[in-house]
């Protein structure tokens, strides 16, 4: 099963770093495949984050929920893309942030003592996932940046352009979370860019 579902890692981790037959088979004996239901977490606020993930099908939300009961959105993840709580990961100290499925998703899962075993195994591995990290950084920055100096309307744009998969997938309602607007008023953004087309 692992080997059959390691395909798309192994695929997606050849764009980074090349992996002999050998080294592949070491890194499929020591990873941990798992289905999700839709609603069911990966990651609980205030637990510490156990693994690291990559989402071989389904979509699962990264959010912080306030003490008001409200969700912030900060991150989704689909289909080759990774999804964890980074700073309780590699600290291993409690999660500031839930992961949560959208739908029925299939993760391959990286414990930190098995991704400690594998750059020792595999030292290039460390370097792929130095490269990963740091993409996911990069893409932080971006997005913080974006959040004080578009416009609501721009960064809708953004998102819509920026992953289309996505907007499909997902309820309104937690792209105007993501967005940090409210769902009337991403309606109503909708609604203009109709008009103007």
């Amino acid at each position: 099963m692992i080997k059959e579902k390691g395909r798309a890692l192994l695929e997606y981790i050849s764009r980074y770093v090349s992996l002999t037959e050998a080294e592949e088979a070491i890194l499929l004996s020591k990873v941990t495949y798992r289905k999700y239901l839709k609603g069911q977490f990966i990651v609980q606020q205030g637990d510490v984050c156990k693994y690291e993930c990559f989402v071989i099908s389904g979509c699962t939300k990264m959010f912080h929920m306030d003490n008001e009961g409200q969700e912030h959105i900060v991150m989704f993840s689909i289909e080759d893309w990774w999804t964890a709580d980074m700073g309780s990961f590699i600290a291993q100290t409690p999660a500031d942030y839930n992961v949560q499925c959208i739908e029925n998703t299939e993760l391959i899962m990286f414990s930190y003592d098995v991704i400690e075993d594998l750059y020792a195994a595999i030292p290039k591995l460390e370097r792929f996932f130095r490269q990963i990290i740091q993409k996911a950084f990069i893409a932080s920055q971006k997005r913080i940046v974006r959040s004080f100096s578009l416009s609501a309307k721009d960064r809708y744009i953004y998102f819509r352009n920026q992953y289309p998969k996505i907007e499909q997938r997902i309820p309104q309602y937690m792209i105007a979370s993501y967005l940090g607007i409210t769902k009337e008023f991403l309606s109503k953004i909708k609604s203009e860019l109709i008009f103007e087309q």
